[in-house]
């Protein structure tokens, strides 16, 4: 099973694939999350996994509109805790640590921690959490730490010298699965993830969250995006849950007449 993931071996990506398929897989790391959908395309993966959202920073904006742009269904998702792990070659003490490097998010995530624990510690942002790690591993560098998940420690062979540095231990990231291969049984399918645009005028958005909540949607997700080049109109993407896959279908037959255009970019069973 070819897996394409955003980052480098070790990352949360990596670690959100293997929980979600659970079985051996061929990881293939790309640079960039256009660099997924390519992989997809030119055959080089079977699937892709590709983050969201997250409960601290909010949602990746771009990988909304590369889902609605690009022609790949959502087949599942994946929530994972992020964890953030303070590591460096094996044999070294947290005073011997001079400088960490890291993904800016990371650093945004652990600096709290720094400024309590080891203020004397140089924050140096990098590429990827996972790189750094691998990067000091590699290089057999002595006081730098990285950053990173505890998969990235295990794989690379660093020690952890200070785990759970993360600021919010109730940090989660939603990770999406496309995967053409998949097929998820009808009666399973409990989500969604929809893209509509709507006719300016008022009310509109009303009109179609009250139709949603009759047939008893749960709409767990919204958001807009601007159209380009059309002022003050926007992209609504809308994650919807239901227990009833009859009544989703009623819902969608109900909201399409007051609707310009809709995308399903997903009917998959919920992970939560």
């Amino acid at each position: 099973m070819r897996v394409a993931i955003q980052g480098f071996k070790g990352c949360f990506h990596e670690q959100a694939a293997r929980l979600f398929y659970d079985a051996p897989l061929d990881i293939l790391e790309c640079n960039t999350f256009e660099d997924l959908y390519r992989a997809l395309d030119e055959g080089k993966a079977d699937a892709a996994v590709m983050a969201i959202e997250n409960t601290v920073s909010g949602g990746l904006l771009h990988n909304f509109e590369l889902l609605r742009t690009r022609n790949r269904k959502v087949k599942g998702e994946v929530y994972i805790q992020i964890g953030q792990n303070l590591m460096a070659l094996s044999g070294q003490r947290l005073q011997d640590i001079r400088e960490v490097r890291t993904h800016y998010m990371a650093i945004n995530q652990t600096r709290p921690w720094f400024e309590s624990n080891a203020p004397w510690i140089r924050l140096i942002e990098s590429e990827d959490t996972a790189k750094s790690a691998r990067d000091i591993a590699l290089a057999g560098e002595k006081g730098v730490g990285a950053v990173a998940g505890e998969l990235a420690a295990q794989l690379y062979g660093l020690d952890i010298l200070a785990p759970h540095i993360e600021t919010y231990r109730q940090n989660f990231t939603r990770f999406l699965v496309m995967d053409e291969g998949l097929k998820v049984p009808e009666k399973e399918i409990d989500k969604a993830l929809l893209c509509f645009t709507l006719p300016h005028k008022p009310g509109s958005l009303a009109q179609i969250l009250t139709i949603l909540s009759f047939y008893e949607m749960n709409l767990t997700r919204i958001q807009s995006l601007p159209i380009p080049g059309r002022q003050w109109q926007y992209f609504f993407y809308a994650d919807i849950k239901f227990s009833s896959p009859e009544r989703y279908r009623q819902a969608l037959s109900a909201v399409r007449p007051l609707i310009e255009d809709l995308h399903i970019l997903g009917e998959y069973k919920s992970a939560l």
